[in-house]
């Protein structure tokens, strides 16, 4: 009888914990029911299903539902308006699902974060508050001021197939985020579109998430990465921002394959990252529109500033007014097998600290390499260096542009070629690649713009 005990204890307890998906009901509701009520009423496993309709309030959900749209009554659905204030959803439990909702017109309190859906407490009994597990956001349009998702001490959260649009008639600074997770761990933010809000898809705090196949545009960051580490960044795709990544005071990241295309001021910006690897990714058009130029604002492709330990392998840097732009303590930095396309400033590197940009005989791409291959084996015969003294003269005194071309710069750089000990110590790329890198990944990034190099015309026009 006694061994009998145990068993009897733990078919109790499995019937417990089941009896909620065991019970569980699902409802039909329509426009002209008190939706909070039902929420209140509803019990945890329950699925709540909203005819297409208007339902407005500032709604909060207390219960481990799922509360869904209809997938019939037209193009906008089932629709949550907020009228103007606040949250349109809270959400302040586990196992909460949102899914096919057109949810509209939250707040625009930033400080109060007022979002169309709004995780930002821990659950549980006061003495043991634990992060929300097992939310799940998916295939809702959110349209408002405020934040999109806002989501805060969660884990193990997926959210994706969401469109969030913000306000272009507001100042960046007074909209919201599209997606923001903060304290969030081990979750996925995927195939989700944002545009028209502050920045696309804002990190802060939080750890081992992976962020993949996003597409973000018309931003200030597409993808804005803070204080959070153990993170990767994949194959997501930014327009139209004044950068596509802004990744900062992070470490241990992985970013790769990801795309960013007519940015205005950087195709990914690195401040104080370490520990981190970039690789595949295709930066296309970084260049500052003509009536925000003033003296020192150029597109920079890649700018690394205070980040070191890092790896760049496999990269393209394609038409940015400057390359990659090195400053402020970039070093022990590895860079190899990139490739730097059509670039009128390859390289900026403020330091007086030498750097070898290959790794076991092989270095990067550059479309303005005027070397040769003489024994064929696609390493070119001479060391290129991007940079001499004239341009660190420069870029200390930009007024010098204007005597570029004249006489006395031309001597100088003849003198500085005939006499290497005169030569600031500066990036050398001792195997220079003869063809630019492509990825393997998809045959369409092989369109890569090669007419600045008169040695490579040869090649077939389908890789542009």
């Amino acid at each position: 009888m006694n061994k009998k005990q145990p068993l009897l204890l733990i078919l109790l307890i499995f019937m417990c914990s089941c009896s909620q998906h065991i019970f569980a009901k699902e409802f039909a509701v329509v426009a002209t029911d008190d939706l909070q009520k039902i929420i209140d009423a509803s019990q945890d496993g329950d699925t709540l299903t909203l005819s297409a309709g208007e339902y407005f309030g500032n709604f909060v959900i207390t219960k481990q539902i799922t509360l869904r749209g209809s997938s019939e009554g037209g193009e906008k659905g089932s629709i949550i308006d907020a009228q103007g204030n606040g949250h349109a959803l809270v959400l302040k439990n586990s196992h909460i699902t949102i899914d096919n909702l057109n949810i509209i017109n939250w707040g625009h309190d930033l400080t109060e974060q007022s979002s169309g859906i709004y995780s930002n407490e821990k659950v549980g009994s006061n003495s043991d508050k634990k992060r929300a597990v097992g939310l799940v956001i998916s295939n809702n349009t959110l349209s408002g001021d405020g934040f999109g998702i806002w989501l805060n001490h969660v884990t193990k959260a997926k959210i994706f197939n969401n469109k969030v649009e913000g306000n272009l008639t507001l100042r960046s600074a007074d909209r919201g985020n599209g997606i923001q997770v903060a304290n969030v761990t081990h979750s996925h933010v995927f195939n989700n579109e944002t545009h028209k809000t502050r920045d696309g898809i804002y990190v802060i705090s939080s750890q081992n998430n992976l962020i993949e196949e996003n597409t973000m545009h018309h931003l200030r960051y597409g993808i804005h990465y803070m204080y959070s580490y153990d993170n990767t960044v994949k194959n997501n795709t930014a327009y139209s921002t004044r950068a596509g990544y802004a990744l900062m005071s992070s470490r241990r990241l992985t970013i790769t394959g990801n795309k960013t295309t007519d940015s205005e001021d950087y195709g990914f910006l690195l401040n104080f990252i370490t520990q981190s690897t970039f690789t595949n990714n295709h930066v296309k058009n970084v260049w500052t529109k003509p009536e925000n130029k003033v003296l020192g604002r150029d597109g920079k492709g890649l700018f690394v500033y205070n980040s070191g330990y890092n790896t760049l392998e496999n990269n393209i840097v394609d038409t940015a007014e400057i390359g990659i732009h090195l400053t402020a303590g970039s070093e022990n930095i590895k860079i190899h097998g990139n490739s730097f396309i059509n670039n009128p400033t390859q390289v900026k590197y403020v330091s007086n600290k030498k750097q070898e940009w290959s790794k076991d005989g092989r270095g990067n791409y550059w479309s303005n390499y005027l070397g040769w291959d003489m024994n064929n084996d696609g390493i070119g015969d001479a060391i290129f260096e991007p940079n001499d003294g004239i341009d660190k003269l420069v870029w200390q005194y930009p007024e010098m542009k204007m005597i570029m071309d004249s006489p006395a710069i031309l001597i100088l750089r003849w003198v500085q070629k005939q006499f290497p000990v005169l030569k600031p110590p500066g990036v050398k790329d001792s195997y220079p690649l003869m063809t630019p890198h492509f990825s393997q990944d998809n045959a369409s990034k092989k369109q890569v713009s090669l007419a600045s190099n008169p040695k490579i015309e040869s090649l077939q026009e389908d890789k542009l």
